[in-house]
């Protein structure tokens, strides 16, 4: 929602945005320069939620410091005041905003009636949202009336959805929902000052019953219907109740945020949701398909906006530090270990993760750790990915509403919209992404865990920006794409993949490229090959490809495609090796193949390892 400043957003000079972050608050300063807005600088400083400071804004106040030193720009207001808006007399900024994760983010229970239909619309939207969603509970989800209390009782959110049944259909479910949670009194996580704050967002004809059992104790707000009809998902009005409950309940409690909240122009926001906002910024812009991944440390986030319609998923176990022997869990040591090139003991990658998780700040000192780490995101990805399609599904329909109301047990089919020929754009961001040592390590990655299918260009974040473009979008989206177009994403380039089965060595498709200089370049692509092929950032060449057998590039099976493809800071990427992906079985044969992806992509200086 676009709000009033006290100057025209024709008439703004600078922007101040900031993300104060679990362990970093992190400032970024943008400025109205004569051909539109940029990028200036940027400043970082541990957050100070956490004994013995305990007030965020120390930390704000130190990282826009070091804003100031760097550009000689006064900011700061004297004694402590917090940020000058607007900027006049040669001092401060014409918008201040900000997102936040400090002190875990924004951690949430929903409900529903059943756990498939309402239970995962209502994840849904708190996903949305920018929330870690702690557990959802529906009424057929099995477990015994006394385990469910205790649970709602010991997990402490910071807020509660409800959801559940169509309006005007059966109350009763939700109304049993609503006495559990009553019985179960759960208090809030940053304490007992307040009242747990729970959205009712479900059978409007039961809101009266809601209110009457958990108005008293709770801070409730009652909205539109979730699912007004079984065929209708409607999840805008629950995110912006989860976002004004967010800054009225949570944030006004947790430390140093009652200040915060004064200094700002706009709402905090979520960090998650300031990043969902800026993966939607592409979407706006191209009109086409998108597909996000922000991979932290703690949690890998994936967004997707597919046919207008954008979903967030968080694997909360996934990371690149805290979680990333989470990821070594879930994905089993052979997945992690069939992405290396050399022989490593399964014992020594291990180690090596979980010195890792107990050192989460340490970076990699040799090529060999570089490797494994990449090998575990590539893992962490796909997994995250799988988890996303779990969510993003189409609704379930009546007959499942139907058969439970009717007393009978179905098993509901997971069917995922996301379909990955359809996908335009894929974009990252997140510590190993952004800040890979060659673009093309970071490009492979995604392309090896998402395996995107017929022509996909690829996005990189370049400073961890898409928090902060996220949220200036909300007041000045022109100001935000400027900067997130010029300074923010980083095009790695295109990726060519055909989907299906392909044979070793054998002729998979034959390019035609014409490039902007007027040369054209033929290439033929084998079965296991992976070729690149240089276009710089912003140009464009017209490609025929011509496909053998029954492959498909989005113009049909085995029919030839000819379309513009983008170039990049990587180039062009043309992917002979199939759709499903798969690595020989064979330890020598599959190292040997890394080794030969390695060197044609040019991935890593090859006169340091041995490679195959």
């Amino acid at each position: 929602m676009l709000i009033q400043t006290e100057k025209s957003l024709d008439d703004m000079k600078y922007i101040l945005a900031t993300d104060v972050g679990s362990t970093t608050t992190k400032a970024r300063f943008f400025e109205k320069m004569d051909d539109g807005w940029h990028f200036v600088v940027s400043g970082e400083t541990p957050t100070t939620v956490e004994d013995p400071y305990e007030d965020v804004t120390m930390g704000v106040m130190n990282a826009v410091r070091e804003v100031e030193e760097l550009t000689g720009h006064s900011i700061l207001a004297k004694h402590g005041g917090g940020i000058i808006v607007p900027y006049e007399g040669g001092k401060g900024v014409d918008l201040y905003c900000t997102t936040s994760s400090a002190g875990g983010g924004l951690q949430m229970m929903v409900t529903g009636v059943i756990k498939r239909l309402t239970g995962e619309s209502a994840n849904r939207a708190a996903l949305g949202a920018g929330a870690i969603v702690m557990e959802v509970f529906a009424t057929n989800d099995k477990r015994p009336v006394h385990k469910k209390i205790q649970q709602i009782r010991n997990l402490r959110p910071d807020m509660i959805l409800m959801a559940g049944g169509t309006d005007g259909g059966t109350i009763s479910h939700v109304v049993n929902m609503a006495e559990l949670i009553r019985s179960a009194d759960p208090k809030p996580r940053l304490g007992t000052m307040y009242n747990l704050p729970i959205v009712y967002a479900g059978n409007k004809m039961a809101r009266h019953h809601i209110e009457n059992l958990l108005e008293k104790d709770f801070a409730l707000s009652c909205i539109e219907n979730i699912r007004p009809v079984l065929e209708i998902e409607n999840t805008d009005p629950a995110r912006r109740a989860i976002h004004e409950l967010f800054m009225e309940h949570v944030m006004s409690h947790a430390p140093g945020y009652d200040k915060l909240m004064k200094w700002t122009d706009v709402d905090i926001m979520p960090t998650p949701a300031g990043e969902g906002m800026a993966i939607q910024l592409i979407a706006d812009r191209y009109k086409k398909n998108v597909l996000g991944v922000g991979l932290g440390g703690a949690t890998t986030n994936i967004y997707s906006i597919f046919d207008g319609r954008f979903v967030r998923s968080v694997s909360a176990n996934l990371g690149m530090s805290y979680s990333i022997c989470n990821v070594m869990k879930e994905t089993g040591i052979n997945n992690i270990t069939r992405w290396l090139p050399f022989d490593l003991e399964e014992s020594n990658v291990r180690n090596r993760l979980r010195n890792k998780m107990i050192r989460p700040t340490t970076i990699p000192q040799t090529l060999e750790e570089l490797i494994v780490e990449h090998a575990v995101a590539r893992e962490a990805l796909r997994l995250g990915l799988e988890h996303h399609k779990t969510i993003a599904t189409k609704l379930k329909g009546v007959r499942g509403e139907v058969a439970f109301l009717r007393g009978i047990t179905t098993q509901a089919v997971i069917e995922s919209y996301i379909d990955m020929m359809e996908i335009s754009y894929i974009a990252g961001t997140g510590g190993l992404l952004s800040h890979a040592p060659r673009r093309v390590q970071s490009l492979m990655i995604m392309t090896d865990a998402f395996q995107p299918e017929g022509v996909t260009m690829m996005f990189q974040d370049s400073v961890f920006m898409m928090p902060h473009l996220g949220v200036v979008s909300t007041v000045h989206q022109e100001a935000a794409w400027q900067i997130f177009d010029r300074d923010c994403l980083v095009r790695l380039g295109s990726v060519v993949a055909p989907r299906g089965e392909v044979r070793s060595d054998e002729a998979v498709m034959d390019i035609t490229l014409e490039l902007p200089n007027g040369e054209t370049v033929k290439e033929r692509v084998k079965g296991g090959e992976v070729k690149r092929l240089e276009l710089p950032e912003r140009q464009a060449a017209n490609a025929s490809i011509k496909l053998h057998g029954d492959l498909d590039l989005g113009a049909g099976s085995g029919r030839e495609l000819i379309t513009m493809i983008e170039g990049g800071v990587v180039g062009v990427i043309f992917d002979g090796r199939g759709r499903p992906l798969a690595l020989p079985e064979e330890q020598d044969k599959r190292k040997n193949m890394l080794a030969e992806w390695i060197r044609s992509l040019r991935m890593y200086p090859d006169d340091v390892i041995t490679w195959g």
